[in-house]
């Protein structure tokens, strides 16, 4: 029997639904940086290391994730996740001490990791697989524009509401969607047999995506673009721009949601055009030389007007985007059986990146401060930061030059 798209879309869209919420809290620093120092009297490298909690544990769940998903399904993944971020957007909106609230971002990194790689492994079973990268850019779309809402329009509403508020509010929202899952979401359409690996042979399909050379770099890629964009957009944009360029923190935030707004839309135009064409990497090169070419500007010390400080946002999200495409070729150089591992390997770099990117920049910021002492960093130091990610966004152009073609088709076998 062939689901209605009413259907496969309901399945689709809840995934979706939890992959927003992650996304928010994963870029939320930004917009409460001023907040967070005041709450737990941070030093720039405590913000970022509270900033890349999320970060190091999502990094971490990534392969996990790719394993479950192909030996539990989807659907028991985004329950139990969708619990266990409840749980830590609690913790962390009520959180007094900068530990507990570590923690509590630790959690929600935890229960949100699954959220994008049980979506793609829906979009593999429920969904025709010529439409896998455009529908990988609708779920980024949508993620995507989340992660914008935690820019601007998030900072407006911390102008009405207090910040714990608003992350008790989205401890709710995860508790609805994790319930919604665990009644609407099932692995396969009806009178399809889900696709899943026996326990015993994750193991084999682990080892033969590891193994695969083709698998890495999409994996290196992404966590230098991974790096670059969400290093910037997630956490140390705003407080650039507030200081170097004498903007205010909405002014700012409006940028930094902009450029994710952009990354949202250039996923979905990404995807659709390389399944257009029939071609992948030179959709990846193409993305990856823009984002590396829009950090010169800044390194230049330029102060761009209003209207071009936008334009460049634009293409730093546009740029960015190209990364989407990392998914589709992970998937397509591997068997069907283990795509849910190998869209997690390449997914694993997406994370990694501002994990370690996110205190790195913190660190290059303090290093000559006594003390790693507060207060607004002048623009030598965050030139330095900057060199920083541009060398992260070169990591990412190189990575793409060595991607496999496969033409959108996947392939018998690995390597």
């Amino acid at each position: 029997m062939t689901p209605s798209a009413g259907r496969r879309w309901l399945v689709l869209g809840l995934a979706i639904l939890a992959y927003m919420l992650g996304l928010f809290h994963r870029v939320a620093p930004a917009a409460l940086a001023q907040d967070l120092v005041q709450a737990f009297a941070t030093s720039a490298v405590a913000l970022g290391v509270l900033a890349a909690t999320y970060f190091w544990v999502y990094t971490a769940m990534q392969m996990p994730c790719g394993v479950l998903a192909d030996t539990l399904g989807p659907r028991k993944l985004l329950f139990g996740g969708g619990l266990i971020a409840t749980a830590g957007a609690a913790m962390f909106g009520l959180a007094l001490e900068f530990g507990w609230a570590a923690f509590g971002r630790m959690l929600v990194g935890f229960g949100t990791a699954v959220a994008f790689v049980a979506a793609l492994k829906l979009v593999a079973s429920w969904f025709d697989e010529r439409r896998f990268a455009t529908l990988t850019g609708v779920v980024v779309l949508a993620g995507n524009l989340s992660s914008a809402a935690a820019g601007g329009p998030f900072a407006w509403v911390l102008q009405a509401l207090p910040w714990r508020t608003v992350i008790l509010l989205l401890a709710g929202l995860s508790l609805v969607v994790s319930i919604g899952a665990l009644a609407f979401v099932r692995d396969s359409p009806p009178g399809h047999a889900a696709v899943r690996l026996a326990s015993g042979d994750w193991r084999k399909g682990l080892a033969a995506v590891l193994a695969n050379r083709a698998s890495w770099p999409g994996f290196f890629a992404n966590l230098g673009m991974g790096g670059a964009f969400l290093g910037f957009a997630g956490l140390w944009g705003v407080p650039y721009l507030v200081e170097v360029h004498g903007m205010t923190r909405v002014h700012a935030a409006n940028h930094a949601s902009l450029i994710l707004a952009s990354f949202a839309c250039g996923g979905f135009l990404w995807g659709a055009l390389s399944d257009r064409l029939r071609l992948r990497r030179p959709v990846f090169v193409l993305g990856s030389g823009l984002l590396a070419l829009c950090w010169v500007p800044f390194l230049a010390g330029m102060k761009l007007p209003s209207a071009a400080g936008y334009l460049l946002c634009v293409a730093i999200g546009l740029g960015a985007a190209g990364l989407t495409i990392s998914w589709a070729c992970a998937k397509e150089v591997n068997l069907p059986q283990y795509s849910g591992m190998a869209t997690a390997l390449v997914n694993t770099g997406c994370f990694l990146g501002p994990a370690l990117l996110q205190p790195l920049v913190g660190w290059v910021l303090d290093w000559d401060r006594a003390a790693a002492a507060p207060g607004a960093h002048s623009a030598a130091e965050w030139q330095r930061g900057l060199w920083v990610i541009l060398g992260f966004s070169l990591l990412g152009l190189v990575s793409a030059l060595f991607v496999r073609e496969t033409r959108a088709r996947g392939i018998a076998r690995p390597g």
